[in-house]
């Protein structure tokens, strides 16, 4: 149909011609929703029976804090990931990271037995000898 066809059509022929196009749409639209919904239920009575293949995710390990903030104590940082605010915050006025680095109580017995038994060169056991 050329544009011209349409201007000099009248309105009511306009109207019937846009309600006949409507209609073809939704039966158009109504097979391919149908034909659609057919192949879904299809796919969905594949191999696996209809039933959904649940991808775990692999178990991590708990990663415990390693620093933290001596102002706010429950303010803690694993080590993983970018460094919290309180930590850049006090990086950049001098500090070490390793005066935020919390000791476990296994650490500081093993340090504290490390100090105690060192054995120095004046006790006879070299050994670097």
């Amino acid at each position: 149909m050329k544009r011209q066809d349409l201007k000099s059509m009248s309105v009511d022929q306009l109207w019937s011609l846009h309600e006949l196009i409507i209609s073809v749409l939704t039966r158009k639209i109504s097979a391919e929703k149908a034909q659609l919904n057919r192949r879904l239920r299809q796919l969905d009575a594949g191999p696996n029976n209809g039933k959904k293949i649940a991808h775990a995710r692999r178990p991590y390990p708990q990663v415990f804090p390693k620093f933290q903030n001596p102002a706010q104590p429950a303010e803690t940082w694993a080590g993983r990931g970018k460094q919290p605010r309180w930590l850049t915050a006090q990086l950049r006025s001098g500090k070490q990271l390793d005066d935020f680095r919390i000791q476990s109580p296994s650490d500081r017995v093993r340090r504290r037995s490390s100090r105690t038994n060192r054995k120095t060169p004046e006790s006879g056991l070299n050994r670097f000898a």
